[in-house]
């Protein structure tokens, strides 16, 4: 599927680079307009097709098809019905090449349909139906070489949509993991403060409240760094009634100009938990919390810094790699994947720790990146 991807992104940056040529030259001779109008054609049907095979998508796309390919006209179909364009009989001629993956010409009264099939990486998605007045040599190659261009696009739109439900998978699995130990201690310091100091009780219930509608919200990969720094205040509130202003001291130093990055959603708080629960709950006397954000050009760096009881180089490999078992930091490896994943493998978590040195751990984020934006 790399491959895939490879291929389409040189693919464009060709076609890109013929279209500059051909803009510069004034597309002065016939087969310069005609490279032209095709690289145009093109483009105006690949949008469509990226959300996968749809009937409104293969619809919008199936326009400037048929005028790439000449043809008379054009059906669309995937597995189990036409999708767009003439429909009577289409799905009898597609099923060939539905079951077998290969293309096939079929004579008509009155002309030929020429049938390909729209193959991604899982299987055969659909057929591409072309209709004329007869089955050229050209309209054969013309379609075939089409519909292999549309199963591309169809497989780009798998990854995307494979990409998109990981995500919302290690999301999930980060919010399940935070939740139960989190929420149990929330409760039990908020019922401590219910008779001796019910003011307290109910300005940290409403933290709690919010906290909890930010972290479980339904919509949105990416949030603004500011969202998320005011939803590690509400944690810190709530931590530090647990465990004491004097117990746990927090130091903020935080840039302005990098609040409004778009960062990936809860990618800090983790760390954070991290910090109070495997940093300081292990060690006796105060600790201290520091979390900083800085602009760095054209990133923005985060670092969370902890004095607590620290840990082996060794251990903290193991559990960056997902390795570590339950209860011994796991939203860190969640997040430095899902890092990896958004920027690149340049992207992760880097963490400097020693048994009883504390634990620094630094992430960097682009303030711009393609397809990252805070909703």
């Amino acid at each position: 599927m790399e491959a895939a991807l490879l291929f389409f992104a040189v693919a464009f940056a060709a076609a890109l680079a013929l279209l500059v040529r051909l803009s510069r030259r004034d597309l002065g001779g016939p087969a310069e307009r005609a490279a032209f109008e095709t690289l145009h054609k093109v483009s105006l049907a690949a949008p469509a097709l990226r959300r996968g095979l749809t009937a409104t998508g293969a619809e919008k796309a199936a326009r400037h098809l048929k005028e790439l390919l000449g043809a008379d006209d054009l059906s669309i179909t995937d597995r189990e019905e036409v999708l767009t364009g003439p429909r009577d009989g289409v799905m009898d001629l597609a099923a060939h090449s539905l079951e077998t993956g290969r293309a096939r010409v079929v004579e008509l009264p009155g002309g030929a349909a020429v049938v390909v099939p729209l193959a991604t990486g899982t299987g055969v998605a659909g057929t591409l139906v072309a209709f004329g007045a007869q089955a050229s040599a050209g309209l054969v190659r013309a379609t075939e070489e089409v519909g292999r261009w549309v199963g591309t696009h169809l497989e780009l739109a798998e990854l995307d949509r494979s990409r998109e439900l990981l995500v919302e998978a290690e999301v999930r699995a980060l919010r399940a993991q935070i939740s139960p130990h989190f929420i149990y201690n929330a409760l039990t310091t908020i019922a401590s403060f219910v008779r001796t100091d019910p003011e307290q009780a109910r300005e940290l219930l409403l933290e709690f409240a919010d906290f909890t509608r930010y972290s479980f919200r339904r919509h949105g990969e990416f949030t603004t760094l500011a969202e998320e720094l005011r939803n590690i205040d509400r944690f810190l509130m709530l931590a530090r009634a647990r465990f004491g202003e004097e117990r746990l001291r927090v130091t903020l130093r935080i840039a302005p100009e990098v609040l409004p990055v778009a960062v990936p959603f809860l990618c800090l708080q983790p760390l954070v938990e991290n910090a109070v629960r495997h940093g300081l709950e292990g060690r006796p006397g105060p600790g201290r919390i520091t979390l900083l954000a800085e602009d760095a050009g054209a990133e923005c760096r985060l670092i969370v810094e902890d004095d607590g009881v620290g840990m082996a180089p060794d251990e903290m490999r193991k559990v960056l790699a997902g390795e570590g078992g339950p209860g011994t930091g796991m939203g860190l490896a969640n997040v430095d994947t899902r890092l990896r994943q958004v920027y690149g493998d340049a992207y992760g978590l880097v963490v400097e720790t020693a048994e009883g040195a504390g634990v620094k751990i630094t992430l960097r984020v682009p303030k711009y990146h393609p397809g990252v934006t805070a909703r």
